[in-house]
């Protein structure tokens, strides 16, 4: 533990204060100042002796964090990036990316402000970056078996390091053109400069790890071809087939899925030549009045690109209520709460909209200029209209950010000819093999949309099932079960 007194000295969570609004929306840096060491210390501190660590049970990677908050605290931060690194492959991406569960499973936080894990766990990795302690770690021995990582999520990158480590000839397939999959194309460079990815690629690359871009596995590489030339396979492409939202008005040009707009913004900030006369990517939120449907993260993704893109107005559109301003009584300790949250992009303006189901879209000369729409309320489980509240709302640019329904299945799962679960899912078993042997699944592909820290989690975990498939047995940790029940 910390300092026994730490939770009584500093009662408070603190967190580094963000960039003004004014100034952070001229750029896309993120949108944290420096945090100093000490003040981090102080936070760190209030680690207390619990006695159980119900932060251990609420992060997926069972991340050992009374230890490195100690080691924190007593100023041993080459030894804390040695125990954070134990259990978690990429804490710079959960540092910045994660909602943090373990924070709302703190027993501090029962009646205090929870330790700021999050914040500790991301210091604790670029101090180690700065520092020139993040260097490759060699395989001890090469097995000569060779094993093919479909996606390169965090979820494929955590499989493809874990299997490196163990002496394995890995090599991961992504379809895209550059390595990092939703990570590379769907988080905005606010909330993570790519930088952080490509310095950790570096490290895989010289472990080893082989990464081929641009490849579609089953069309540029057919799936005879991959069984043939690898000993095993791990699927990690992700649930990347999109919601949609099949209304009136639907076909009408102006309305795009998030991730037909995000990625532009990155490729942009990438420096791909994507820009059009106008200076402007193909979709952009310049000058436009913008609604986007969906509350949740990839929604307030679309609101802080739109604000740097320059959008006249911009409405975000969430069905469900309002949540309450502090924990609501359906999520009790240790559960993560429903709650009232002000991301940064939120923080930067916009209207959010709670309890309103969208009916029609409008439009004139096949573009859309805006939708119609009507309060609901909750009824047995059930959306029902509130009568007399349609309203009207004009719209140049509409985002759907209604989350994904699971995997894509034509091609690649079809050709492979792996069983799907009721919810469309890859099926796996405890080792996260498919029905297929040798096949592998992990994060989304199997587990249906969820949070990055279950991603890097069950990629560890389906390493372990393909390090034992191949050799037999194997040393590397597996701390979860597929059929874990996904934390939101």
């Amino acid at each position: 533990m910390a300092d026994p007194r730490g939770f009584l000295k500093h009662t408070s969570k603190e967190l580094p204060t963000r960039r003004p609004v004014p100034l952070r929306l001229k750029d896309w840096k993120e949108v944290y100042e420096d945090f100093s060491h000490e003040k981090l210390q102080d936070q760190a501190s209030r680690c207390m002796d619990c006695g159980i660590p119900f932060c251990h049970n609420g992060c997926p990677l069972g991340n050992l964090i009374p230890e490195w908050n100690d080691l924190v605290y007593k100023d041993r931060w080459r030894d804390a990036i040695e125990r954070l690194h134990a259990t978690n492959n990429f804490p710079e991406f959960t540092g910045r990316l994660c909602p943090a569960p373990c924070e709302a499973s703190c027993v501090l936080g029962i009646n205090q402000d929870p330790v700021t894990i999050k914040q500790v766990e991301v210091e604790i990795i670029d101090n180690a970056f700065d520092q020139g302690w993040v260097v490759p770690k060699m395989p001890d021995v090469q097995t000569g078996k060779k094993v093919a990582v479909v996606g390169s999520g965090p979820a494929g990158l955590a499989a493809a390091q874990q299997l490196t480590r163990a002496g394995h000839t890995v090599t991961v397939f992504e379809r895209a053109d550059r390595i990092g999959g939703l990570l590379r194309y769907g988080i905005p460079e606010f909330k993570m400069e790519k930088r952080h990815i490509d310095r950790r690629l570096e490290q895989m690359a010289a472990e080893g790890t082989q990464f081929r871009p641009g490849v579609n596995v089953g069309v540029d590489i057919t799936v005879a071809q991959l069984r043939l030339n690898y000993d095993a396979v791990v699927l990690a492409g992700g649930a990347t087939a999109w919601r949609d939202l099949p209304i009136p008005g639907r076909e009408l040009d102006g309305i795009h899925q998030a991730m037909e707009f995000l990625p532009w913004a990155n490729r942009v900030q990438l420096g791909d030549d994507v820009l059009g006369p106008d200076g402007q990517p193909p979709i952009t939120a310049k000058d436009k009045h913008v609604i986007i449907i969906g509350g949740g993260d990839t929604g307030a993704d679309c609101l802080g690109t739109s604000h740097r893109q320059g959008a006249a107005s911009i409405h975000q559109f969430e069905i469900m209520p309002r949540p309450p301003e502090t924990r609501a009584d359906s999520t009790p300790w240790p559960t993560y709460p429903l709650m009232f949250r002000v991301s940064s992009a939120h923080e930067e303006g916009g209207e959010r909209v709670f309890s309103v189901n969208t009916e029609e879209f409008t439009g004139a000369d096949g573009h859309v200029t805006g939708l119609r729409a009507h309060e609901v309320k909750m009824n047995a489980g059930k959306f029902e209209k509130v009568e007399g509240t349609d309203f009207e709302l004009k719209a140049d640019l509409v985002l759907l950010a209604m989350g994904f329904v699971g995997p894509e299945k034509e091609g690649l799962l079809t050709n492979l000819g792996v069983e799907l679960t009721d919810r469309g899912n890859v099926s796996r078993d405890d080792n996260f093999q498919t029905s297929v042997p040798g096949v592998f699944v992990a994060g989304d592909m199997g587990r249906g949309q969820s949070l990055i820290v279950w991603a890097i989690a069950e990629g560890r975990a389906a390493a372990a099932g393909v390090d034992r498939y191949l050799m037999g047995k194997s040393a590397l940790p597996a701390v979860i079960k597929p059929t874990a029940a996904p934390q939101r």
